[in-house]
């Protein structure tokens, strides 16, 4: 391996880090990460001064390019759009857990949908990957005040939906455990005293399985849609916990096939909003990856 593959190699991960939170989406960050290992390959590297520098750049350019187009195409998308979750690695520490699940949780990643592109690419190279203004300057074709500017803005945008306090692992660990267990006995009771009343459930079937096309609000409704999936399967609905994007998640299987992976937004107490990912082409990787899964 040259020196240029291996520095190359060394950043993937990070590279595609940025495209993932760019994006949202596993295969479009995997396709700018070989766009720019293309370019990479292409370019004299000897004339970098700054490798690192030169390819996160090059990754956030080319992620803001496919972001516009998926905007564009999310604008015609069937039901509402998701991010697509990915399984944690099981080897992550506790830090980088926690890192994950601050700022790549779906929830989060939802979240800046709210952005434009260039403020996302801002917003996310200044408060996630905490690069200075010039570096960001120089990333965006912008000046540093007007990349002041759209951070600043960004986190205007963000304030109201982002969570107030760090909800303890234990807390949202066990409220996963109960709320699992809940839906595999059908017991109503304890699912709608583990809701908040004003509770939200999201659904993303891409076009291709059922779901609702708006956001269903209220604790008793969305309890007695989970409920309603133990009268019709019985003993076939299986809950699993697993780290999704950092976090304590849910996988529900029925009749023994993975129907969808359940991100959740908790209080610690109780359950503010469910993200419930039902596409069959947002699930395959997860249910690639599920091989040697181990259940918490």
């Amino acid at each position: 391996m040259n020196e240029a593959t291996a520095v190359f190699s060394a950043l993937r991960p990070r590279l595609h880090g940025i495209a993932y939170r760019m994006l949202g989406s596993v295969a479009e960050s995997e396709d700018v990460v070989q766009d720019i290992w293309l370019s990479w390959n292409g370019v004299e590297h000897q004339t970098v001064e700054n490798p690192e520098a030169w390819l996160v750049a090059a990754t956030t350019r080319r992620a803001i390019d496919r972001l516009r187009a998926a905007k564009a195409r999310r604008e015609d998308y069937v039901g509402i759009w998701l991010p697509e979750p990915i399984l944690t690695d099981e080897g992550a520490s506790p830090e980088e857990l926690q890192e994950l699940a601050s700022d790549v949780s779906v929830a989060f990643l939802l979240l800046l949908e709210r952005l434009s592109p260039e403020a996302r690419a801002a917003f996310i190279l200044r408060e996630v990957l905490d690069a200075d203004y010039p570096e960001i300057a120089d990333t965006l074709g912008k000046s540093e005040a007007a990349c002041r500017q759209l951070v600043h803005r960004a986190k205007d945008q963000l304030r109201d939906g982002r969570p107030r306090q760090t909800i303890p692992h234990d807390s949202h660990l066990g409220l996963m455990r109960r709320f699992a267990d809940a839906m595999m006995r059908g017991d109503f009771q304890t699912l709608r005293s583990l809701l908040a009343v004003d509770a939200d459930l999201q659904g993303d079937g891409g076009g291709k399985v059922t779901t609702f096309p708006r956001p269903m609000v209220g604790g008793q409704r969305i309890a007695q849609l989970f409920f309603a999936a133990h009268l019709r399967y019985g003993d076939g609905v299986q809950v699993r916990l697993a780290r999704i994007n950092g976090e304590w998640s849910l996988l529900r299987y029925l009749d023994g096939a993975l129907e969808s992976a359940q991100t959740y937004v908790t209080d610690g107490e109780k359950i503010l909003s469910i993200h419930v990912q039902r596409n069959p082409d947002k699930l395959a990787r997860i249910a690639r990856g599920l091989q040697g899964f181990q259940a918490a």
